[in-house]
């Protein structure tokens, strides 16, 4: 594979290698994380040091969040919230919700991605004001072994990649996403059902 041929994500990771996962990782963490175990399949990168760089950077976007949410989103939901459709009651609902089940809700959440609310989640750990202590340790076990499913995967992939023809990557890639929208919105609309 050449960084060419890559995807511009996959070229940034093949140009700058190490000092690029970091930075990377806060903003796409997942994609990331897939990216290179694909790139660790093919010899581009040493196990250790990629897997400590993309938990690093994945739990420094986890410990922003709940700094934004610890430090002022009660404040900004407060006034803004019913311009996004966030009421005081509902605010209250899940803070109620997120204290009785916070290890529950944070450890599903880190290994899953949230289901697509993993961004909500940081932040109502904040605003819910889980000690930091516990955020941190959750975060890091489910960061540990989130970041080895999804280096897995790639991995896995990435040798599956390298056998087949190239009409049969396209679409095996494609079912791949298609599946995971699905089960996404599945979910998605499972957790809003739940709520009301």
């Amino acid at each position: 594979m050449t960084s060419a041929a890559a995807s511009p994500l996959i070229a940034w990771i093949l140009q700058y290698k190490y000092p690029i996962i970091f930075p990377l990782t806060l903003f796409e963490g997942p994609v990331v994380m897939l990216a290179s175990g694909f790139l660790l399949r093919l010899n581009y990168f040493d196990f250790l040091p990629l897997y400590v760089l993309l938990m690093a950077g994945d739990l420094t976007g986890d410990f922003a969040w709940y700094a934004v949410g610890r430090h002022g989103a009660r404040r900004f939901f407060g006034t803004y919230g019913r311009y996004l459709g966030v009421s005081e009651e509902n605010l209250e609902k899940f803070e109620r919700l997120f204290s009785n089940h916070q290890t529950k809700i944070l450890f599903i959440s880190k290994i899953t991605m949230g289901f697509g609310f993993a961004l909500a989640v940081l932040i109502a750990a904040g605003i819910a004001k889980v000690p930091f202590k516990k955020y941190a340790l959750i975060n890091i076990l489910g960061g540990f072994i989130w970041t080895g499913i999804l280096m897995a995967l790639g991995y896995f992939f990435g040798a599956l990649y390298l056998v087949v023809d190239k009409e049969l990557r396209i679409a095996f890639i494609v079912l791949i996403a298609v599946a995971f929208v699905a089960a996404l919105y599945g979910f998605r609309k499972y957790m809003r059902q739940r709520m009301k």
